[in-house]
């Protein structure tokens, strides 16, 4: 049997200098930078990074709240309620619902609670990702790991969005770090609570199930052996519990959304697995989120690694690529799907890291206040490159904006809409459910999916069939669809012209229709 993993030696490397109480206030700094620079523009209205997941749980909130709220109107306690089930609901709404039980304390909705959530949980998992890495290098390795975790620009701007996957990636790192105490001893109380973490990790998205499951099996079969482990209890007792609570619930509670899930998004697009174009499009799209010399350097981390902590990583390596495959198409368009390689890219550098550190610690003192001077600036850019991002633009009027075009509608009649963020901005600030006209990334989905193209007149027809208006509101889309512009401008009149938004009566043909 392999030696367990805590086994691997701490600290023989060469200090760096920093005594304890040094490290702890440069951790403390990290982590209170970490999370002050998620909280930049706090109020704002989360518009900033996919405005359409962000809405989306802003809607489902709402609904959780209204439905608790004891003096609600009834009438707008019905709506809320009948919006929250007209999203799609592809996992349990527990950060929704917290979210809402806030607002309950709070007085009502402030969006900004979700964002407060989702970079407590980040700047958590860090805590805990800095304890693991330390463990398995080096307190100066962890220090510069939890540097890459915190002020990477993508991590910091998708890990304060109001949705669950920055929830997710916390109880993942809570995973892996009681694994690897596992993996010591074999102790009950590390089995059980790795099995509760990843099975609340698994719940929250079912896609955390690889990167747990690439963990477990690398640690089982590192610390135990495959052998020994079918006859341990404490093994099969982890798995029960990592595994029960999301089969209850995306199997039996939640079971025809889940199977639409696999149906549109697994199954209809694995062709695409034979398409090179895909591998080139997923490390180009990773090397913009993360840094191509990032992931290459971090690959060669894992192989620094002793055996135990390489055992480790690579099965953490083996579940994100199994992920990938899984489900092609978002590696190549949804960010937030990558969210959860970010710890292990924090991991895989450690080993980088601490080479470095061990090379700058044989220096003299000037060369090692160099090396300090250039991670400092370093830390800076990245922190400022973030912050230029979250707070050059302000979302703030996009509220009123909604609320007006919202008021200017008819009510007397159906309205499809060619309009943003799957109309969630409508929805959500207007009031207003409207159904939708597909975006062009839609229809190329649609394509990819096997769809035939239809003839323009047949595919109007279908989607328009019992409406009384067409809206628009995405004039960007518009262009992207001449097709569709000129369907409108030639066969339907345009009422009240706006800046802001185009409604044709589907009723009443324009003069120009022969």
């Amino acid at each position: 049997m392999d030696k367990n993993l805590s086994k691997t030696p701490r600290s023989t490397h060469p200090s760096f200098g920093a005594s304890p109480w040094v490290t702890k206030v440069i951790l403390g700094i990290l982590l209170v930078l970490g999370l002050g620079i998620r909280l930049c523009d706090l109020t704002d209205q989360p518009l900033d990074y996919h405005p359409t997941r962000q809405l989306r749980g802003a809607v489902v909130a709402r609904g959780l709240y209204y439905q608790m709220l004891p003096d609600a109107d009834p009438q707008l306690r019905e709506q809320a309620m009948a919006y929250r089930n007209t999203v799609g609901r592809y996992e349990p709404p527990i950060l929704e619902r917290t979210v809402a039980l806030t607002y309950l304390l709070a007085g009502g909705e402030r969006l900004w609670i979700a964002r407060l959530y989702s970079s407590l949980f980040w700047v958590i998992g860090g805590i805990v990702l800095f304890d693991l890495t330390r463990r398995m290098t080096s307190l100066n390795a962890a220090l510069l790991s939890l540097g890459y975790y915190l002020f990477l620009p993508f991590g910091a701007q998708a890990s304060r969005s109001f949705q669950p996957d920055p929830f997710m990636v916390m109880w993942i790192i809570l995973t892996v770090y009681s694994l690897y105490r596992w993996g010591d001893k074999l102790e009950w109380k590390w089995a059980v609570f790795s099995g509760l973490a990843g099975g609340i990790a698994v719940l929250l998205k079912i896609v955390a199930a690889y990167i747990v499951a690439g963990g477990a099996i690398a640690i089982v079969l590192s610390s135990v052996g495959f052998k020994r482990a079918i006859r341990n209890l404490q093994t099969w007792v982890t798995a029960l519990l990592m595994i029960t609570p999301a089969a209850l619930y995306y199997l039996l509670i939640n079971k025809e959304a889940s199977s639409d899930y696999a149906s549109g998004w697994i199954f209809s697009l694995a062709h695409l697995l034979l398409d090179p174009a895909l591998y080139v499009r997923w490390t180009s799209f990773l090397s913009q989120l993360m840094g191509f010399s990032v992931i290459v350097l971090s690959l060669v981390g894992v192989l620094i690694y002793t055996r135990p902590n390489r055992s480790l990583l690579i099965g953490l390596w083996i579940g994100y690529v199994i992920y990938g495959l899984t489900l092609p198409y978002q590696m190549y368009t949804h960010s937030y799907y990558h969210l959860q390689l970010i710890p292990i890219l924090a991991l895989s550098l450690a080993p980088i890291m601490q080479l470095l550190m061990d090379k700058l610690a044989q220096q003299s003192g000037i060369w090692r206040a160099l090396a300090i001077m250039i991670g400092i600036a370093a830390l800076a850019y990245n922190g400022w490159k973030t912050y230029s991002t979250l707070s050059s633009e302000d979302f703030r009027s996009e509220p009123a904006y909604w609320q007006q075009i919202s008021a200017s509608l008819p009510q007397d009649g159906k309205i499809i809409a060619l309009t943003q963020d799957f109309g969630y901005p409508l929805l959500y600030y207007g009031w207003k459910k409207v159904s939708l006209w597909p975006v062009q990334g839609q229809q190329e989905l649609a394509i990819l999916r096997g769809k035939t193209e239809k003839a323009f007149e047949e595919y109007f027809q279908g989607h328009t069939e019992s409406m009384d208006y067409f809206l628009v509101t995405a004039f960007d889309q518009l262009e992207r669809q001449p097709t569709l512009e000129k369907w409108l401008r030639d066969h339907y009149r345009l009422l009240e012209p706006s800046d802001d938004y185009l409604l044709y009566d589907l009723r009443a043909h324009s003069n120009n229709v022969p």
